[in-house]
């Protein structure tokens, strides 16, 4: 393993850096000129691809991009909780902050890998890696990758706690609107007040998903007109639903349609709307897919468990798998902390990822 020790103080370094670095959606400019500086000072190629106006993908390998296999990373978070308390900070071994674990951990780790892979000789031409803007929001980022590539296969470094994940869940986001009759507050009733027939809903549906075993259902947005002293006539819902693979996302929507009118039409609105913005298919890799393959070898060299797990959220994976591209997701941090106040990634954890990357490399460019 000595061959494969990790240049710790180097990722530490640029781990701290990104971390530091603010770099939500739509503002990852900063994050993105840093990142093109330090790839090119040590010896990889790297093509800036235009997302939108002032944000853009990097690209990097050894030299001409090929589409076989593809290590991909965001570089965007979710806002900061508070902006004043967003950067690095470490405790004993773990590392705090903003994108610790969701994903500058798992970029880092992938950058270091191909550098180290670059610095050996063993970085192969068959491997890619693209750091993407636009995750968190809208997944623009790679929407514009794979309007001008067709990947193979794809790593994708999402916090999984390195537990290899086969399979991923896929998601359903719905949008409600209920309308009341807006009134004097003091003429409020259970019948026409918005709100009310919109929480009646909720709690309804609510129930209703917690019978499936392993659908996780997030309420995120509740708004409601703001007319002062009134009854609220208007209450929109966001609803987020994260589906096991197996089930069509279409499908499920219709179903979810179907018991959402049926309950809606009793909660006393005088009328609703129903929108499915978003709808992606879960899906599972097969354990005989070449990259799967590879990992394992590298696993078994490592000594580390074999342990396929789930990723139980949506990511650019989905992308990827419409694309035709088999996605594995594989990246230090746990997805339980991923957007908390305290989120953090043991820095060990890092030193590993990156060590299997490296040496998935080594293997690669052995097999090519």
């Amino acid at each position: 393993m000595a061959e494969f020790q990790v240049a710790r103080k180097r990722l530490y370094s640029l781990f701290k850096d990104m971390v530091d670095i603010y770099s939500p959606s739509g503002k990852e400019e900063e994050l993105t000129d840093y990142l093109e500086e330090y790839l090119r000072q040590r010896g990889l190629t790297v093509r800036r691809q235009t997302v939108d106006e002032g944000r853009d993908n990097l690209i990097i390998g050894s030299g001409t991009i090929t589409e076989d296999l593809l290590f991909l990373g965001h570089i965007d978070t979710v806002p900061a909780f508070d902006i004043e308390q967003f950067e690095f900070s470490q405790s004993g071994g773990r590392c705090y902050g903003l994108g610790t674990a969701d994903m500058k951990s798992g970029c880092a780790a992938m950058i270091e890998g191909f550098i180290s892979a670059q610095e050996k000789g063993y970085l192969p031409e068959t491997a890619t890696l693209a750091l993407v803007v636009g995750e968190e929001e809208s997944g623009d980022g790679t929407t514009a990758l794979l309007e001008k590539f067709s990947f193979k296969e794809a790593l994708v470094a999402e916090p999984t706690g390195l537990q290899p994940c086969l399979e991923h869940f896929g998601y359903v986001e719905m949008l409600v609107r209920t309308y009341g009759y807006r009134r004097h507050a003091a003429m409020a009733s259970r019948e026409t007040n918005a709100v009310r027939c919109m929480l009646n809903y909720l709690l309804r549906l609510e129930d209703r998903i917690e019978e499936e075993a392993e659908t996780r259902i997030n309420i995120r947005d509740l708004h409601s007109s703001e007319s002062g002293f009134a009854v609220p006539d208007q209450c929109a819902a966001a609803v987020d639903l994260h589906i096991p693979p197996g089930f069509a996302s279409s499908d499920y929507a219709a179903v979810l349609q179907e018991f959402s009118i049926e309950h809606l039409n009793t909660t006393g609105a005088s009328h609703y709307e129903i929108e499915f913005p978003t709808r992606t298919d879960g899906f599972i890799i097969k354990e005989s897919a070449s990259l799967v393959e590879t990992l394992k070898h590298v696993y078994r060299e490592s000594s580390i468990d074999w342990k396929p797990a789930a990723f139980r959220s949506h990511s650019d994976a989905n992308l990827l798998r419409d694309s035709g591209c088999g996605a594995l997701i594989l990246g230090p941090g746990q997805l339980s902390l991923a957007h908390t106040i305290d989120e953090s990634v043991d820095f060990e954890e890092v030193v590993r990822a990156s060590r299997i990357y490296t040496m998935l490399l080594k293997s690669l460019g052995i097999s090519s």
